[in-house]
């Protein structure tokens, strides 16, 4: 599964001339995994069918789990977007990420396939694995108008925000894992910047080509690595590092962050004392 570096500079536009700060090569999550821990992690998204009396494109709010890959939904038959699936079982699910000011910066991925109803008694999994992500759905489940439909995946399209995007292989799709370090980010995240804004400098001066960073900021963490954006004579500059492996829980977080600013600080010394 190739990785990719996120921040890899369109040829066509005025920062082309801006190399980077960083080691291109760097281990980086592919769009697969990228798109598997969004899609993972959302459990909500646009579902599209085809409308039957008008053959248009119709999108309705959706709640689905994954099973295998596959999203899952918990449907009535009363729903519009049921009927469409009864008539023709194209489909396409869209789901995004939030958090961005630039609503077209945030990540986004389009699953494409067949839609179809899961019988009664060959479900289970379906059901499980959507009343974990979706537990008030235990109040109507059982209702004789509702039934489970799963959208078998095609084919992908992956956006990363500007610049970032590709489509994605399916057998990229189903061997791709979420990241387990997705549900811990926010807190690493706000911890590092509000706790430990001089180690992000120090990893920036020691492991990167921006040694004049006079600030820097976490902005991404996964289980590879992590990136900020550093503050230097140019303006604002990406910086991605690694870890020396790949991480599985918050506590190799904090053990993989504690080794990289001591050998950051210790580099650090031995260019002043040189």
């Amino acid at each position: 599964m190739t990785r990719v570096t996120r921040h890899q500079v369109s040829k066509n536009t005025k920062s082309s001339s801006q190399e980077l700060l960083y080691d291109p090569d760097v281990a980086t999550p592919s769009h697969a995994e990228q798109a598997k821990t969004l899609v993972a992690q959302r459990g909500i998204g646009t579902l599209c069918t085809l409308h039957g009396e008008h053959g248009h494109p119709y999108g309705s709010f959706v709640t689905y789990a994954l099973v295998g890959g596959n999203p899952v939904f918990l449907v009535s038959k009363l729903a519009e977007h049921t009927r469409n699936l009864e008539g023709d079982p194209k489909a396409s699910l869209l789901v995004n990420a939030e958090g961005k000011d630039d609503p077209l910066a945030n990540a986004r991925v389009t699953l494409i396939g067949a839609c179809t109803r899961l019988p009664r008694g060959e479900d289970t999994e379906a059901r499980e694995a959507f009343l974990a992500a979706h537990p008030n759905a235990s109040y109507y489940v059982d209702f004789k108008d509702f039934s489970f439909f799963q959208l078998d995946v095609e084919s992908l399209r992956y956006i990363g925000g500007y610049g970032r995007m590709s489509w994605v292989t399916l057998a990229d799709w189903q061997a791709a894992q979420a990241d387990p370090i997705a549900a811990f980010a926010p807190q690493i995240i706000e911890h590092m910047n509000d706790d430990h804004a001089e180690a992000m400098i120090a990893y920036c001066q020691a492991f990167s080509r921006a040694s004049d960073t006079k600030a820097a900021t976490m902005t991404a963490i996964d289980r590879y690595g992590f990136e900020m954006s550093a503050v230097t004579e140019a303006g604002p500059r990406p910086i991605r590092l690694a870890f020396a492996a790949p991480i599985e829980n918050a506590g190799q977080a904090r053990t993989a962050l504690v080794a990289l600013v001591k050998q950051a600080r210790a580099q650090l010394a031995q260019q002043a004392e040189a």
